[in-house]
């Protein structure tokens, strides 16, 4: 039996081998510079806490609210106390096994001379552990430590999801306080020229299609307010819900201004955005934790040895008289998987191929984050250029609009230039506006595509402060 057995490890041994670590590379080797970044000629922000560089004390103060009180947030903490339940349940199974049982008893049996009553009395130790031989267990192990540091990536990627969406909803209500606030100024100034139009007609000085257009243009602005009014309601409740509040209008309704764009945050190299995206960190740590279980599918086709051991003592009646002592055992399990029909090899070949897929999720996502990046400095720079000609246009439109009313009150044109000059003012104003607003959403976008280390800082707080109310 001891040659057989010795014969099948053998051979078992020889047709299997340990696992080698797989070496994950980039999809592409990247520039040493992003292609968009050739138009930024000063260093750039640092990207740490980047809303910082708005200068917004308001934005600021939300932000706390924020990483406190946000539902999402609270629920991929969650997720993270259920990964690390796992780790440290896989890790047990590398630690010796040691339960504790007592039992205490009383029975009567019959006799020929009478009932006789007992006692049963029964403390007892067992000890249980797998030897890991091939390192299935520490695979295992490995594995489970690899999702729950690809688990803390996920949250750290979540603060800096919604830090992101908290800042854009928060300029686009401004914004939209912004294009009320315009649409009130030209409503007063339609009106203004509604008045003047009608009292020339009055006299006969204009014809009657004038006044019907000044009417037209009027009505017109109006309409465009309950647009934005609705388009502020929607970015309000959104920011609410953002901060665990009921879905509410916001008290503080006096900011309509937007600030000027801060300089674009510091890019650096390509090369550097693998250590700064949390989410990029969680997929690479993820293609490891799959090469780890690739490693413990392999060891489970190996032979299997575990020990197992009791002591106890005993003290029991019995009709021969009190029976009392102690008992102990030691038993050594080998297990040896010799048919199993495939199931141990389609493991692993289903293990590989979960690894082949891990590693390919994360060079997409790998160049995905790099077009990220690059769309994120196109559009900055495209939509700074759209900015500056938007102002130059709002300028000469108002300067058109202001020379235009005086000939037509002067009496030197018709109504036509006045009502194309009008609507053309305060559609580039309003144009400019959602263009300044979008050139905040870029830099917004650049700080979310480059990633950074602040997320960390703040998961750590918000765990900590978690710890301390359990």
């Amino acid at each position: 039996m001891l040659r057989l057995t010795s014969l099948l490890m053998g051979l078992l041994l020889a047709g299997c081998s340990f696992h080698t670590p797989t070496i994950v590379e980039l999809p592409v080797d990247p520039p040493s510079d992003y292609l968009g970044n050739q138009a930024v000629v000063e260093p750039g922000l640092p990207v740490d806490q980047w809303w910082l560089a708005f200068h917004d004390e308001n934005l600021n103060l939300l932000m706390v609210e924020l990483f406190a009180k946000n539902l999402e947030l609270a629920q991929s903490l969650a997720r993270l106390e259920q990964v690390e339940s796992l780790f440290r349940i896989t890790r047990s199974a590398q630690s010796p096994q040691l339960s504790a049982g007592a039992s205490l008893g009383r029975s009567q049996q019959p006799s020929l001379n009478d009932n006789f009553i007992g006692n049963n009395q029964q403390l007892s130790l067992a000890a249980g552990y797998e030897l890991d031989l091939w390192g299935k267990l520490a695979a295992q192990t490995k594995a489970a430590s690899l999702e729950l540091s690809a688990s803390r990536q996920d949250v750290q990627t979540v603060y800096l999801g919604l830090s992101a969406r908290l800042a854009d909803l928060y300029f686009l209500a401004v914004e939209q306080r912004a294009q009320l606030a315009l649409t009130e100024q030209s409503i007063v100034s339609f009106a203004d020229t509604l008045v003047r139009v009608e009292s020339r007609y009055r006299v006969g000085l204009v014809p009657a299609i004038d006044m019907y257009q000044a009417r037209q243009s009027l009505s017109g602005a109006q309409a465009a307010r309950y647009l934005f009014e609705a388009r502020l309601a929607e970015a309000e409740h959104a920011m609410a819900v953002l901060l665990g509040r009921y879905p509410e209008r916001s008290p503080d309704d006096s900011l309509e201004q937007l600030p000027a764009a801060p300089g674009l945050f510091a890019v650096g190299i390509p090369a550097d955005l693998i250590s700064q995206r949390p989410d990029l960190q969680a997929a690479l740590q993820r293609v490891e934790a799959a090469d780890a279980r690739v490693a413990a599918a392999i060891a489970d086709r190996f032979p299997s040895i575990s020990l197992s051991g009791g002591y106890g003592s005993l003290r029991q009646d019995v009709t021969a008289g009190l029976l009392k002592g102690e008992f102990w055992s030691l038993l050594g399990n080998l297990a040896l998987p010799i048919v199993d029909g495939g199931r141990r090899r389609a493991e692993v070949d289903r293990r590989e191929a979960v690894l082949r897929e891990a590693v390919a999720g994360y060079q997409q996502k790998v160049l995905s984050a790099f077009q990220e990046v690059e769309n994120s400095l196109v559009n900055n720079f495209a939509t700074g250029q759209r900015v500056e000609s938007l102002a130059e246009t709002a300028q000469a439109t108002g300067a058109t609009l202001r020379l235009s009313t005086a000939r037509y009150l002067a009496g030197l044109t018709d109504y036509l230039p006045v009502l194309t000059a009008q609507r053309a003012d305060f559609d580039v104003s309003s144009r400019l506006l959602a263009a300044q607003r979008q050139l905040l959403a870029d830099r917004i976008s650049l700080a979310r595509a480059l990633g950074g280390d602040w997320m960390r800082v703040e998961m750590n707080l918000r765990l900590e402060i978690e710890k301390d109310k359990r």
